[in-house]
């Protein structure tokens, strides 16, 4: 969720087009949920899961890195390349949201696109995601400062990004202060909201791209979606190959 200087082009209406394709791929959880039947047409092969699941808790109170199934993660970790940490963070946020708004159809791959494009999946500058879930070392965009960016003046007093005069992005789904004051989530159940734990990150993500009752199957909702994240057909378009490619991996 870098500020950058928007990004005019042509090809964000072939992105209409494609978009469908693309988020329609929702990740099975143990009980063998896949995507709605208009989802599943679009797709050619969208994964299921491998084992049942018994009776479990509240979905909404489990952390979200323990939703996914085990047998898929493995899988679709070795297929797409996603450290199965980091994908289980995706994979757990979008079904989180399957049940909070079923009517957004977020797909996994549409989290792990962005967070592929804003931090190659925790990894950008030397950081790695631990076990625990937490980039190590944190992750800090640039200063908003005017430069190549929009300038934004600093809004938290750097209690987040740690820069006490610009903005920064911040974390593995890079998200600027304002935003995580809004959006922040406790993806892992540990009581805090942490930009820079990939399950809060991507909960936060999840809960951002859905808002306003969008179905992200549909189109211009996707493209809607991607736009509130970062302006620019440029970075929709790298959005769309990373969630095309995951998709195409994972149905391998």
């Amino acid at each position: 969720m870098r500020e950058r200087l928007p990004v005019l082009g042509a090809g964000l209406a072939g992105l209409l087009g494609v978009a469908l394709l693309v988020v329609a791929v929702v990740l099975p959880d143990g009980s063998g949920s896949q995507a709605p039947a208009a989802a599943r047409s679009t797709t050619s092969a969208a994964p299921q899961a491998v084992a049942s699941r018994t009776a479990e808790p509240d979905p909404a109170q489990v952390p979200v890195a323990q939703l996914p199934d085990g047998a898929w993660i493995d899988a679709t970790a070795a297929s797409t390349g996603v450290e199965a940490r980091v994908l289980r963070a995706y994979a757990g946020a979008a079904l989180r949201l399957e049940r909070e708004q079923p009517g957004c159809r977020l797909g996994w791959n549409t989290l792990a696109a962005i967070g592929a494009v804003e931090s190659e999946h925790g990894t950008i500058d030397g950081s790695v995601v631990t076990d625990d879930g937490v980039a190590d070392p944190p992750i800090v965009g640039v200063a908003l400062d005017g430069g190549d960016v929009r300038a934004l003046r600093d809004t938290d007093d750097g209690e987040v990004d740690g820069d006490d005069r610009w903005d920064r992005a911040v974390g593995p789904m890079q998200f600027l202060p304002s935003t995580w004051e809004r959006w922040g989530a406790d993806g892992d159940g540990d009581g805090r909201a942490d930009p820079q734990h990939v399950d809060d990150a991507a909960l936060a993500a999840a809960r951002y791209l859905c808002h306003g009752e969008r179905d992200l199957t549909h189109g211009p909702d996707w493209v809607a979606a991607i736009s509130s994240y970062n302006e620019g057909s440029e970075y929709h378009a790298r959005v769309l190959e990373q969630a095309r490619s995951l998709a195409s991996l994972a149905a391998r």
